[in-house]
């Protein structure tokens, strides 16, 4: 019987813990008077993080064959790892507790996902009908705290989000464990597949896709608080994205047959081109920053799932750990980092408005990638 309540329920809380901690986590870093630049680090340590951890966990995993203890061990130790922030405000201590969690909590997700394929065996389309309790999980995190924080201190967040990440200790403790996959020829095939223009292609664009979310994961909620917009509305700007990603998972199973993966992944290349202008010129528009969120269902919820399936089928078997860890590492991770750590430094200097070009640019440079590396459609249905 396929487990759904018990991983769309892992995902609520997984991403439920993404939706306080990114949007709400920031300003309480503002609160303590650090800048942009300290923030921009602080932020950057979830990324580098997501560089080195999947491939290690990815890894012991492999060795071990043990992918849900050790994501049950990261949510207790993530919890673990948060819980200093509640006794120290001083950069040093705050760059530690933030290495210390976002190492355990960034293990998680790549065996998550690897697990979740692997229940779903040939129904991969159907991923986005359960990683759409990710999303909702955000909402109700991102626009609960939002009203919340008009009304108390901006610390209570820290409560908040320890207790999300006891509500993901709870979920990996009730995960199932999948079948493993047969070894077969997986290093060697590691190599092959790792040679492929397309497979080539596609995580190098996604680790532009991900550098042009670097800035808007950081500094959107400080970037509209700057424009004299409320908490509550900070929420429900960062919850209508999501909403909009909710309908493109609902509708990506016919949106896979009709167009094909490449073309969505390319529509949403370009799609983010357009997205972060508007962001960054068209912030004292409510209307404009309504349209650029909307499109957080393209950039994010077409594109992700595009790339995920893409992923699990390029990298069967026991391949998948080390495709989901590439994945992960890569763009959330990598390219992440990058445009984070970009968008602290040109903050100050050169705007707001010039920063989201910056990550428009990244979205075009990974929209030419895509578009010259992954020529073809017959290579989308390639799985050996």
């Amino acid at each position: 019987m396929f487990p759904y309540w018990r991983l769309s329920t892992y995902y609520f809380f997984y991403f439920g813990f993404v939706g306080a901690f990114s949007p709400y986590f920031t300003l309480y870093l503002q609160s303590l008077d650090y800048g942009p630049t300290d923030i921009a680090v602080l932020m950057s340590v979830m990324q580098v993080m997501r560089v080195l951890a999947p491939s290690l966990w990815g890894w012991l995993a492999e060795r071990t064959g043990l992918r849900v203890p050790i994501v049950r061990a990261s949510a207790i130790a993530s919890l673990a790892g948060f819980c200093p922030f509640f006794f120290t405000t001083d950069f040093a201590g705050m760059f530690l507790a933030m290495v210390l969690m976002a190492f355990f909590w960034s293990a998680a997700l790549p065996l998550v996902e690897s697990l979740t394929f692997a229940h779903l065996g040939a129904l991969g389309h159907r991923y986005g009908r359960i990683r759409l309790w990710g999303s909702l999980g955000f909402i109700v995190a991102v626009v609960g705290l939002g009203y919340l924080l008009d009304f108390v201190a901006i610390d209570r967040v820290l409560v908040i989000i320890a207790l999300v990440l006891v509500g993901i200790v709870a979920c990996a403790i009730f995960l199932p464990e999948a079948a493993a996959p047969t070894a077969g020829r997986a290093r060697a095939r590691l190599g092959e597949t790792l040679r492929r223009p397309e497979v080539v292609a596609l995580l190098g664009a996604c680790f532009f896709m991900a550098a042009a979310h670097g800035a808007w994961y950081v500094f959107y909620s400080i970037h509209l608080a700057d424009h004299g917009y409320g908490k509550a509305v900070i929420g429900w700007m960062w919850a209508l994205g999501v909403i909009a990603e909710i309908g493109v998972f609902l509708i990506m199973p016919a949106l896979a047959t009709r167009f094909g993966m490449r073309a969505i992944l390319l529509f949403s290349f370009a799609a983010a081109v357009l997205r972060f202008l508007l962001i960054g010129w068209g912030a004292d528009s409510f209307a404009l920053l309504v349209v650029g969120q909307l499109l957080h269902g393209v950039t994010f919820g077409a594109y992700h799932a595009a790339a995920i399936a893409m992923i699990a089928r390029w990298f069967p078997g026991r391949l998948q750990a080390h495709g989901q860890a590439l994945y992960g590492s890569l763009s959330f991770g990598a390219g992440g980092m990058l445009g984070g750590l970009l968008g602290g430094v040109s903050w100050d200097t050169i705007g707001a408005g010039w920063t989201f070009t910056t990550s428009s640019s990244f979205a075009l440079v990974g929209l030419i990638w895509l578009m010259t590396g992954w020529r073809g459609e017959r290579s989308e249905q390639r799985g050996d």
